[in-house]
């Protein structure tokens, strides 16, 4: 039986991985982290996503406040705020938390070599790179040599899959579409995206502009937005 691990963050991109790791393999397990986000409600996305899609295992990893830094994200400051998705700034996102995703691969790692899985998958996409350093190719490449080695003194122990790395949003959302098929609106109605932890979203994040511009780019409705209330 093929197995595999994804990173779920309870959010669009990591739950259209699991949709596409549990097409592509016969069981998958899931694994999320709670590290004092401001956008904790998440983790109860993560949860109901899991279970709806049949994982075999769903694991919380409790950090506690581990990761520092000024990010509005796991701080007292401001998230940013916008009223159109052309506003959002260049450069890096002040939402960048450093060494985020290196501590989850790392971790992921760890659990999937318990539990005998060499497939680990992650919702990150240089496509809408935002400054996000850890989101690009060559630092997926880079950790998948990095972890391989540490753990089993090979470059190719662990094969990271990233199947969203180069699409932008609304051919994330196509995708979604197909793996899911007739649970894409129950499932994806699950999800959560805005950074300021709001169900149904603010509107006004950086998370929000681009979930928002995808779904309208993609011609689909956001199943998220029947339940919306805030909006």
């Amino acid at each position: 039986m093929s197995e595999a691990l994804v990173i779920l963050s309870g959010g669009q991109d990591s739950t259209t991985c699991v949709a596409v790791a549990k097409n592509k393999f016969d069981g998958i397990h899931t694994i999320t982290f709670d590290y004092g986000q401001r956008h904790k409600v998440e983790l109860e996305s993560a949860e109901a996503i899991s279970q709806m899609t049949g994982a075999l295992t769903h694991e919380v990893i409790q950090l506690g406040p581990v990761l520092a830094g000024d990010s509005p994200l796991i701080s007292k400051n401001e998230l940013g705020k916008y009223d159109s998705a052309s506003d959002l700034p260049d450069g890096v996102e002040p939402t960048f938390i450093p060494g985020r995703n290196i501590l989850f691969l790392t971790i992921a790692s760890n659990r999937a070599y318990w539990h005998g899985v060499k497939d680990i998958f992650t919702g990150v996409c240089q496509e809408d790179f935002a400054g996000y350093w850890d989101c690009r190719q060559v630092f997926i490449d880079a950790m998948q040599i990095a972890i391989s080695q540490g753990i089993a003194g090979s470059d190719s122990h662990f094969k990271i899959h990233t199947p969203l790395m180069d699409l932008n949003k609304a051919q994330s959302v196509l995708l979604a579409k197909d793996e899911l098929k007739d649970e894409f609106e129950s499932v994806m109605a699950k999800t959560h995206t805005c950074y300021d932890g709001i169900r149904g979203g603010c509107g006004k994040c950086h998370a929000c502009h681009l979930r928002d511009r995808g779904f309208k780019e993609s011609g689909i409705d956001d199943p998220l937005w029947k339940i919306a209330s805030t909006r």
